[in-house]
């Protein structure tokens, strides 16, 4: 046991800091793989997702629970797999559309 007050003080604020640190950690780790999920399954609301994942770890970074570094990192690769998911997406889509037929020429075409 801590024998100063002021050292008494401190690990009961510590552990105050702690617990709250460990919420926000544990949120942002949550949504994180929530956001990967959706991206994964291709499903429609992976962009919000991804954008309140994005805005838990500024806040955890913004009051340091984890380097902003960190953060940063996080966010740039969900983008990055949610842009990637998109194009995937876009080209899928591309590639499943009937074909246009063919046009016949025209009288004009037709006489040269």
């Amino acid at each position: 046991m801590l024998r100063s007050k002021s050292g008494q003080k401190a690990a009961r604020s510590s552990k105050r800091k702690q617990a709250r640190n460990r919420s926000l950690k544990s949120e942002s780790k949550t949504l994180v793989t929530k956001a990967v999920g959706l991206i994964e399954n291709k499903k429609a609301e992976s962009a919000g997702a991804v954008k309140e994942a994005a805005s838990i770890l500024d806040r955890a970074a913004k009051k340091r629970v984890i380097h902003p570094n960190t953060a940063a990192r996080k966010k740039s690769r969900l983008m990055k797999k949610l842009n990637k998911a998109a194009i995937t997406a876009t080209v899928e889509t591309e590639t499943a559309k009937p074909k246009a037929k063919p046009r016949k020429k025209s009288a004009k075409s037709a006489k040269k």
